[in-house]
């Protein structure tokens, strides 16, 4: 299944991850979507990574930056899968390549050699 338009467009979705009852906790991220998948960074230690290490199951719908979801917006359940350290500097690029902010952030981190936390990468698959 590709990933749906009205995902791959939206500039933040609300990644949805589930706690080992089954509670469900709605977190907006931005997002880089390819052709099934949809891939996004995070850093290593968050809650979300956590309850993806312990259950893989996702629902990703589209959001805005606060991570409100629009009335009407299609939610689309998916496998998500945490990548090793190797290739979480490609995701990284992914993302500075949407995301003028990221780009900014990157260059920063580079300009004054500040050290960036662990992250890791999460790849949904649909």
């Amino acid at each position: 299944m590709m990933v749906p338009a009205e995902i791959a467009a939206s500039k933040q979705v609300s990644l949805i991850t589930f706690k080992k009852d089954g509670t469900p906790v709605a977190t907006p991220v931005w997002q880089v979507s390819e052709g099934n998948t949809l891939t996004t960074v995070s850093l290593a230690d968050a809650w979300k990574v956590k309850r993806i290490r312990n259950n893989p199951r996702v629902e990703v719908t589209p959001c805005d930056i606060r991570g409100k979801v629009p009335p009407g917006a299609q939610t689309v359940s998916g496998t998500a899968v945490l990548l090793p350290p190797s290739e979480t500097e490609r995701a990284r690029r992914l993302l500075a390549g949407r995301y003028i902010s990221a780009r900014i952030g990157a260059f920063f981190t580079r300009l004054f050699h500040i050290k960036r936390p662990p992250a890791v990468a999460i790849v949904v698959t649909f």
